[in-house]
């Protein structure tokens, strides 16, 4: 089966600083919290919901360009890489069962 992209659209829920080191010039590395995004209001989430109705990611970033911010949303890509050997990752599906979001958006 070939290899899907799945597109979910997430709200930053949070976000905590984690200070690794007791040095005051070590870049303070902050922990952000993703949901999955869903207003019965909004044709865009509705859709959305469909293919990815619920959903959580936590990821630790210590870089500090990157300002993601709680309220707002998120496109979140997931697409397969190739495994060490250089054969192309599963997507994970089971044959015959939909995927979890529609590939390409």
């Amino acid at each position: 089966m070939a290899a899907v992209t799945v597109r979910g659209k997430f709200c930053c829920t949070s976000v905590t600083h984690r200070k690794f080191t007791p040095d005051p010039n070590e870049n303070q590395a902050r922990e952000f919290v993703f949901e999955a995004r869903y207003d019965e209001s909004v044709p865009e989430d509705q859709r959305y919901a469909k293919y990815t109705p619920s959903g959580k990611l936590t990821i630790t970033v210590d870089n500090p360009a990157i300002n993601w911010k709680p309220g707002h949303s998120y496109y979140l890509d997931i697409t397969p890489t190739e495994d060490v050997d250089g054969t192309p990752a599963s997507d994970g599906q089971v044959a015959g069962e939909q995927p979890l979001g529609e590939p390409g958006e």
